[in-house]
């Protein structure tokens, strides 16, 4: 990693950081849809893996904005995040509400990584200036926000319930 000694360096390098992370994200949501037995969750799965295509879209449009190109740095978080989504699967072999219950879980724990990288960058973007690509990222942040809701909701309303008397 290069040295950090700006808010544009940190910017820069935070926007490297999502940008590896949300393409392997996208690589990451059809196992998890495939591995879901609830086709609602599926679904969401690849509802959120065409947000991401759209989403590395932006980011895109990001680093031609600030005069740099799309370039991604290894994002060991997002490495360990989907690590355990793979744990999970081979833990729970078969499907069931249990196992989707942890990748409900596993996929909120991405959601909230994003969501703290895109909160910074909006932020960052704001404190320097950069108005050009806030709306950008902000659109982001705010579809990240509500993949994270939807998720909670399915868990509390249907996934959860299910795994629970599944148990029983």
């Amino acid at each position: 990693m290069p040295a950090i000694k700006s808010l544009d360096d940190l910017f820069l390098n935070t926007l490297k950081d999502i940008y590896f992370a949300e393409r392997r994200i996208l690589q990451a949501l059809p196992k998890m849809a495939k591995a879901a037995q609830s086709d609602a969750l599926a679904e969401g799965f690849m509802l959120h893996r065409d947000q991401t295509k759209e989403q590395i879209e932006r980011l895109k449009q990001v680093f031609e904005a600030i005069g740099k190109r799309p370039a991604g740095v290894t994002c060991e978080a997002i490495q360990g995040l989907i690590a355990e989504g793979e744990e999970l699967l081979e833990d729970a072999k078969e499907p069931s509400p249990v196992r989707d219950a942890g990748l409900i879980a596993c996929a909120q724990a991405i959601e909230h990584y994003e969501m703290a990288r895109y909160g910074a960058l909006v932020a960052w973007a704001k404190a320097s200036g950069k108005s050009d690509v806030v709306a950008l990222l902000q659109a982001t942040l705010d579809e990240e926000k509500k993949t994270d809701a939807l998720l909670n909701t399915m868990a509390n309303r249907k996934i959860n319930p299910m795994a629970v008397r599944e148990a029983a």
